[in-house]
């Protein structure tokens, strides 16, 4: 598998690569990422061999991301039409402005605005909600994204960091509305954060949402660069998202990757990717790299096919617990048939199922 055997993004006809681009380190504005240079590299190698996908935010390095783009690829029409170029609204550049961030009509007209003239194109392909604003009715929000949409301004819209019921609802809004609906959900996922199993993925799955996971190598905690043999002795660039991730239970599934990794002759990260990639819902997790090699390590990740019985384990090392109501679910069957086998599934009846020759009262 390559970068050029492209997935459609959920139920839309939007063409991606299976590994999605990530350029939130594109820029050295907060003290850590890539040079302007190193980061225009990783940007042809990408395209190099195939990928098309390329996610920012209009936040990120301090807006200098979108800009390092903009620079290197929006001043090339041909070229940036043959790519698919996600940004996301809702972060603040603003000190002071109430509006500078969120998802009022105000705020995302003005976000994209300004992330248009950043990029150096006159449209964004997925245009992402960032992080849900719960001061700013639902409606507001949609009906502004439709007209971006019906301005050609914007091509698809997505959702990310926002509760499962709210997207549910924005959704079913947009369907009643005629207005456009969101194609893609973006959240944190990895073998180290699998809480999203609970509400958020059966959603996506239910809405044909394609998921696109950052963080899919929990801020490098997966990267196969700390291990229990040099624990504490290795310093994080990102200190703070690394922050709790390096304990006994990260190192028992590191230890376990470091296992199939060298089954397959390949690297920790890899098999970490390669895992996340088979998940149901899944269609382009977002890769991350300040340097070049970074990159190349993570690409071959394509190339790794995991045994069902190797999937099996890192499933059973990393089993999210989920609360309720999912807990009780499982009793379900029990609960609700009686005894009988309902798509394969049998159960003993519960306690309060009737005896035989009694009549309900």
């Amino acid at each position: 598998m390559a970068l050029d055997h492209y997935i459609t993004l959920g139920r839309s006809g939007l063409r991606v690569s299976p590994f999605c681009l990530g350029a939130m380190t594109f820029g050295e504005d907060l003290g850590w990422g890539s040079s302007v240079e190193e980061s225009q590299a990783i940007i042809d190698r990408y395209i190099e061999l195939g990928g098309n996908f390329i996610d920012t935010a209009n936040f990120y390095t301090k807006s200098h991301s979108e800009q390092i783009i903009g620079d290197h690829i929006g001043r090339d029409k041909a070229r940036r039409d043959r790519l698919v170029i996600a940004t996301k609204f809702s972060g603040n550049l603003y000190p002071g402005d109430p509006n500078g961030g969120g998802s009022s009509r105000k705020a995302i007209v003005s976000a994209a605005e300004n992330s248009l003239r950043r990029l150096q194109t006159d449209y964004i392909d997925l245009y992402w909600l960032h992080i849900w604003d719960k001061n700013t009715p639902i409606e507001e929000t949609m009906a502004a994204l439709d007209d971006l949409v019906r301005a050609g301004k914007v091509r698809y819209i997505g959702v990310s960091d926002t509760p499962a019921w709210k997207v549910a609802q924005a959704n079913t809004l947009a369907q009643f509305r005629g207005w456009s609906a969101f194609a893609a959900l973006q959240v944190e996922y990895s073998l180290l954060e699998r809480n999203v199993e609970q509400d958020l993925i059966p959603m996506a799955l239910e809405f044909g949402l394609g998921v696109t996971p950052w963080s899919p190598l929990k801020s490098g905690a997966l990267s196969g660069k700390y291990t229990r043999a040099n624990a504490g002795a290795q310093k994080g660039d990102r200190g703070a998202f690394l922050e709790g991730s390096l304990n006994e239970e990260t190192y028992a599934v590191i230890d376990q990757l470091e296992i199939i990794a060298k089954a397959h002759e390949t690297s920790v990260a890899a098999v970490s990717l390669a895992w996340l990639s088979a998940k149901p819902g899944v269609t382009s997790p977002i890769i991350g790299a300040r340097r070049l090699t970074q990159l190349e390590d993570n690409i071959k990740a394509l190339d790794v096919k995991l045994t069902a019985e190797e999937i099996a384990t890192l499933d059973a090392l990393t089993q999210p617990k989920l609360g309720f109501p999912h807990n009780m679910l499982p009793m379900a069957p029990a609960i609700i048939n009686g005894g009988a086998s309902v798509n394969g599934v049998s159960l003993p009846p519960s306690g309060f199922v009737m005896l035989k020759g009694e009549q309900p009262r």
